[in-house]
C-alpha cells in the first residue's frame, strides 16, 4: 500500500489567536478532505530573527498556552521550534514534536533536551553542513535513548543574503534516519536580503516541493499565512494558505 506523504503546515510565527484558528480550520478541511494528517506547526518564540526590534512571539508560557488550545479545539498534532534547552520539557508536555532550528542543529544540550522529553525531534540541517554531516546530531538525540529523530532539508548558504538546495542531501539524510522531509519555503529565503529582515520568493516553494519528491523526500514543511503581505515574519516566503491545497496536491 502506498504511504501518503507528512505534511507540516501554519504560520511561522504565533501571532494572534485568530491567525491560529483560521489556519487550523483549513488544516483540519484538508485532513478530512485527503485523508491526511497535517501537523500544525508555530512558533512560541523566533530567536534568531534579522533585527532586534523583529516581532518574536508571544513567549514560552502564553505560546504554549495558545497551542494547547489549538490542540483542544481542533485535535491536530502539534510541532514548534525551541531555542533554549529549558524550553524543551514545557513545550514537550504540549506538542508533539520539537523542532531544533538550522542553526542549533550542533548543540548538543539542546539535542538531548529535546530527546529526553520523548518527543519526535525534528532537526533542521544547518545551511553550513552536508546531508551526511547530519548523522551527528542524530546520534546525539538516539544516545538518549530516544529514535524518533526527523531531518529537514532547508537549503545551503550561497554567497550572500541567499540560499541553494543540493537535492542530494535527501537520499543522504535518509542513511541516517527514516524521515527526511523538505522544508520548502525556508528553502526559497533571502537571509537578510530585505533590509532589516529576510526576504524569500514564494513563488519557487511548489517546484522546491515537487523536486524533493523527486529525490525521495518524506514529508513537506509550509509555512503558511492568511495574509503573508502583513504577516509579522518570514512573509515573503510563506505560502498563501489559500494555495496550501493546491501544492498538497501535487504531492499526493
Amino acid at each position: 500500500m502506498e504511504v501518503k506523504p507528512m505534511f507540516i503546515a501554519g504560520p511561522c510565527v504565533i501571532e494572534s489567536e485568530e491567525c491560529l484558528d483560521i489556519v487550523a480550520q483549513e488544516i483540519v478541511r484538508l485532513n478530512k478532505k485527503y485523508g491526511i494528517d497535517i501537523i500544525f506547526k508555530s512558533s512560541f518564540d523566533k530567536a534568531n530573527r534579522t533585527s532586534i526590534s523583529s516581532y518574536r512571539g508571544p513567549g514560552l508560557e502564553v505560546g504554549l498556552t495558545m497551542l494547547n488550545d489549538i490542540k483542544e479545539k481542533y485535535g491536530l498534532k502539534l510541532l514548534t521550534d525551541i531555542h533554549e534547552s529549558y524550553q524543551a520539557a514545557p513545550a514537550g508536555e504540549v506538542v508533539d514534536v520539537l523542532q531544533i532550528p538550522a542553526f542549533l542543529c550542533r548543540q548538543t544540550d539542546l539535542l538531548v533536551a529535546a530527546a529526553k522529553t520523548g518527543k519526535v525531534v525534528n532537526v533542521k540541517k544547518a545551511q553550513f553542513l552536508s546531508g551526511d554531516d547530519m548523522q551527528f546530531p542524530v546520534q546525539k538525540v538516539r544516545e538518549t535513548g530516544n529514535d524518533n529523530v526527523w531531518l529537514t532539508e532547508r537549503g545551503n548558504i550561497y554567497g550572500y543574503n541567499n540560499l541553494v538546495v543540493d537535492f542530494r542531501n535527501i537520499p543522504d539524510m535518509k542513511k541516517y534516519t527514516d524521515i527526511v522531509i523538505m522544508d520548502c519555503t525556508h528553502s526559497v529565503q533571502r537571509p537578510g536580503g530585505n533590509g532589516g529582515s529576510t526576504g524569500g520568493n514564494r513563488e519557487f516553494v511548489p517546484s522546491m516541493a515537487l523536486a524533493a519528491k523527486a529525490f525521495g523526500a518524506c514529508g513537506y514543511f509550509f509555512e503558511a499565512h492568511p495574509d503573508p503581505e502583513h504577516a509579522k515574519s518570514d512573509g515573503p516566503n510563506m505560502l498563501y494558505l489559500k494555495d496550501l491545497e493546491q501544492v498538497i496536491v501535487s504531492l499526493l
